[in-house]
């Protein structure tokens, strides 16, 4: 968890990179006791920004589930959404799909090169999704990775360009053009979740053999 957010953040913060969590795991994470963790919860939950339900499991109690509900995700902004919305359209109405095309396209190109030039250190495949979770993490994507089998799995947790990608899913293919050029060949990926289509986070299976 990052240590540099405000105390009243934390929660927020843990919920949305780690999805919903039962009472005591967050309470471990924030290295408090488990009623300051219900204190916090409980007024976020006044504040409408996280919700909670009951599971049950076995012959255990009944736990509670905490997770953020729509207003606690919007926390985290979707930079110029309406803004870029707007310029979507616009560039469908008066110049056509195929130019909208040609936008993201040279966007691609771009970004390409952008993230080409910071990953040139990296050469095994770690260093590579090591630097490519970096660059996401620091244009708002809130991102990191993990070891998986012989593989890695990148995780973003937050979409900074969500309206954009929901109006034009372009922009999500452009990603996984990006991250397949940048990555190399002999390198495949996976899309498994996708925050557009409803899922909490997006995540990527990386390796270097076919799944």
């Amino acid at each position: 968890m990052k240590n540099n957010i405000a105390e009243t953040d934390k929660t927020v913060w843990f919920l949305k990179t780690k999805g919903p969590q039962p009472l005591a795991l967050i309470a471990e994470a924030l290295k408090i006791t488990t009623e300051g963790a219900r204190f916090q919860l409980l007024k976020l939950s006044n504040e409408g920004l996280v919700n909670a339900i009951t599971e049950s499991k076995g012959r255990g109690r009944p736990q509670q589930i905490w997770s953020l509900t729509s207003a606690g995700h919007a926390r985290f902004s979707d930079k110029h959404a309406d803004l870029t919305l707007k310029i979507i359209e616009k560039i469908r109405e008066t110049l056509g799909e195929q130019a909208l095309d040609a936008v993201i396209e040279a966007n691609t190109k771009e970004g390409i090169e952008k993230y080409s030039k910071e990953m040139e250190g990296a050469t095994d495949l770690e260093s590579k999704v090591a630097c490519l979770a970096r660059i996401r993490d620091n244009e708002g994507y809130m991102a990191e990775y993990e070891k998986e089998g012989d593989g890695f799995l990148l995780i973003e947790n937050h979409c900074p360009i969500c309206a954009a990608a929901t109006a034009c899913q372009n922009f999500c293919r452009s990603e996984l053009l990006t991250f397949q050029t940048v990555l190399g060949q002999g390198v495949y990926i996976q899309r498994l979740d996708h925050i557009v289509y409803g899922a909490r986070r997006c995540a990527y299976r990386i390796s270097e053999k076919p799944f």
